[in-house]
């Protein structure tokens, strides 16, 4: 299960081999001491409800002889990791070190002695346990996530054992014959249970969906464009973050350009967020004739210094003024070419080719049609002027408050921050978990 939280948070994550990414991710060691911290947290509410495998086997008891023996229905208790670490293992994937460990285990004993069956319940305390397992990361062909289990060491200090209920006031005195096959029987079965768990989460993997729709119109590729990349102190994913036309997957015109994720340690994840993937969404909605909206002014922003009245556009156009004066407004938009976003440090240009209707709302609730007119550099730059003003500040303020990131063991982006990079907008974030 930690593996797992560990691959969702480089899911969301850039490699420098294979195709360009329209969307690049990057978990820094900030976010996996974090993943740690909670992914241990529910890894152990889930191992309690976790049984483990059965045990099976024999002994040679003194003055009993060869006694057959029979361990089911294993739970933990109690698990005690106080002494441990996640770390990326560079060219490879994540490394788990676990020392000092303690677990208590209770279960169902059943023997066969001298041909006389008995039965009963006992507990098991392992103490000084040591853990190291590394976990591999790749990309299938498919392009999504790969892992294996790269290793995995375990050794235990000490076991104790105490029998509960039939004879066991016999077998408790010969408890000391018992730790060393139980110890050695326990030992095996932690990196079995450990490959077990990465088969598990292999499988999950493999069905994977990499797309989804997002509309009518639209679906979203965030499949793997190479394998991950993991360094000493970071892990980055390259996905290919490209738009489709639902029904017909139309090529983009337009080419994932190659960008760098900036350093920023003291966040837990980064985004980037390419030019290339806003303007493949724009050429899915303006091939399938989407891009037609009809804004009215209870649809702009409070703060905006511009209202979409005749007061306020009266500005620009006298005429309103006069012929309209204090009425309400909606603008129909149409795009007559593609939109196309470019991104520039610091800033957002927008090349908007269309068309914008404007009509008055008379009192009557019918719309008299004011102008029609092709978007001008006056647009443009109230465009610009609304993105900065307004646009920004509130994706800032929507960031901050966070948002659930959909399926994904209730994780929410806290704190983020957006800024415009050269090629990309970047999100500079941390995550928090809530049960």
């Amino acid at each position: 299960m930690v593996w797992g939280l560990v691959l969702v948070l480089l899911g969301a994550c850039s490699g420098a081999e294979g195709a360009d990414a329209g969307v690049k991710g990057r978990v820094t060691q900030k976010g996996l001491q974090y993943g740690q911290q909670f992914g241990l947290e529910l890894a152990l509410a889930l191992l309690r409800k976790e049984q483990v495998p059965d045990l099976n086997g024999s002994y040679n008891l003194p003055l009993i002889g060869v006694v057959g023996y029979s361990v089911s229905r294993i739970r933990i208790q109690e698990l005690q990791l106080s002494e441990s670490s996640l770390s990326f293992s560079e060219g490879t994937g994540v490394r788990l070190v676990v020392s000092h460990a303690r677990i208590l285990l209770s279960g169902v004993w059943r023997v066969m002695a001298l041909f006389v069956p008995d039965s009963g319940s006992f507990h098991v305390s392992v103490s000084g346990l040591s853990l190291s397992a590394e976990l591999g990361v790749s990309r299938d062909d498919s392009g999504r996530p790969q892992v294996w289990s790269a290793s995995c060491h375990s050794t235990i200090g000490r076991l104790d054992v105490k029998f509960h209920g039939g004879a066991s006031w016999l077998y408790n005195l010969f408890t000391g014959a018992l730790q060393e096959p139980l110890r050695h029987e326990v030992n095996k079965q932690l990196c079995l249970g450990l490959r077990k768990g990465v088969s598990d989460l292999e499988r999950a993997l493999k069905i994977m969906p990499v797309t989804a729709q997002l509309d009518p119109f639209a679906a979203f590729d965030y499949s793997l464009v190479s394998k991950p990349m993991i360094a000493r102190d970071h892990g980055d994913m390259d996905l290919k973050g490209e738009f489709y036309g639902v029904g017909k997957h139309t090529e983009s015109p337009f080419s994932p350009a190659p960008f760098l994720l900036p350093d920023e340690g003291d966040r837990m994840l980064l985004l980037g967020l390419s030019e290339f993937s806003a303007n493949s969404a724009a050429f899915v909605y303006f091939t399938a004739g989407a891009l037609r909206k009809k804004l009215t002014d209870s649809m702009i922003p409070k703060r905006s210094p511009i209202r979409l009245n005749t007061r306020s556009l009266g500005l620009f156009c006298p005429q309103l003024k006069r012929l309209y004066p204090g009425l309400p407004m909606e603008l129909h938009l149409s795009a007559r070419k593609q939109p196309l976003l470019t991104c520039r440090p610091g800033s957002l240009a927008l090349a908007l080719a269309g068309a914008a209707e404007a009509f008055v709302v008379l009192p009557n609730a019918t719309l008299a049609s004011a102008f029609l007119l092709h978007l001008v550099k006056v647009l443009e730059k109230l465009l610009k002027l609304a993105l900065r003003l307004v646009v920004l500040p509130m994706a800032n303020k929507k960031l901050r408050e966070g948002f659930p990131l959909p399926s994904i063991y209730n994780l929410s982006l806290a704190d983020p921050h957006v800024t415009v990079k050269q090629g990309f907008v970047l999100v500079a974030t941390d995550v928090q978990y809530k049960a």
